[in-house]
């Protein structure tokens, strides 16, 4: 049974997040353990500007996050993998390059999250514990190579588009907030190597807003 759903993982071209069913079975998170939170991640950096925006941003907001970093962009900027876990926050391995695992082979995807793990490791001087790939998709090797070094894959239930040209901080603060429930899990950027140029902006931007209506319900964000 377990052999054959890592099969479909692999052979299925579709993104694990838009399976509810396919995250429970396989153990996939995309919540926290807490009806009075949510949780906020960013993904793809560090980024030179957007990191250190959105670092002032949650530290203005009272806010932790969890920051799913790529480990080619970490091997050019180690200290801002440090500068997020000396803030109190959470790094995690997204990857090592942006590419959709669906597209490489199973050793492929598993030197890249060997070599992404490592980077960031090296760097930010903490273990890797979670795990969430480029896209929302996953293969059997991924997924095997994460449950093999004791990685939770996290996903998400909230997208802000925030990567987009059109993108707001209204919109993206809107976006991610309605018909918000406690202990959903939020995905955004707070870099542009694999989106629209500068769009780390309108996401350091929506920070503000989203603190103030998850205030205005009793929430906060946390890190995963």
């Amino acid at each position: 049974m377990h052999h054959s759903l890592l099969l479909a993982g692999h052979l299925l071209p579709v993104p694990a997040v838009g399976l509810p069913w396919y995250r429970r079975v396989l153990r996939i998170r995309d919540r926290v353990d807490d009806r009075d939170a949510v949780g906020l991640t960013f993904d793809d950096g560090p980024h030179a500007e957007g990191t250190p925006a959105v670092l002032e941003a949650l530290a203005a907001g009272g806010a932790t996050a969890t920051f799913f970093l790529a480990g080619e962009q970490v091997v050019q900027r180690p200290t801002l993998a440090a500068e997020i876990v000396d803030a109190g926050h959470r790094v995690a391995l997204h990857c090592f390059r942006h590419r959709n695992f669906m597209r490489l082979s199973p050793r492929e995807a598993r030197d890249d999250l060997a070599r992404g793990a490592a980077a960031i490791e090296d760097a930010a001087g903490v273990p890797i514990t979670e795990f969430r790939p480029p896209l929302g998709y996953l293969t059997a090797a991924a997924l095997s190579f994460a449950r093999a070094q004791g990685w939770e894959v996290v996903l998400w239930k909230r997208i802000g588009y925030d990567w987009r040209p059109s993108a707001t901080p209204e919109r993206i603060a809107r976006r991610v907030t309605r018909r918000l429930r406690g202990g959903e899990i939020i995905v955004l950027h707070d870099a542009d190597f694999y989106s629209h140029p500068g769009a780390w902006r309108a996401t350091a931007g929506s920070l503000p807003l989203l603190f103030e209506r998850l205030r205005a319900r009793g929430m906060r964000a946390v890190s995963t």
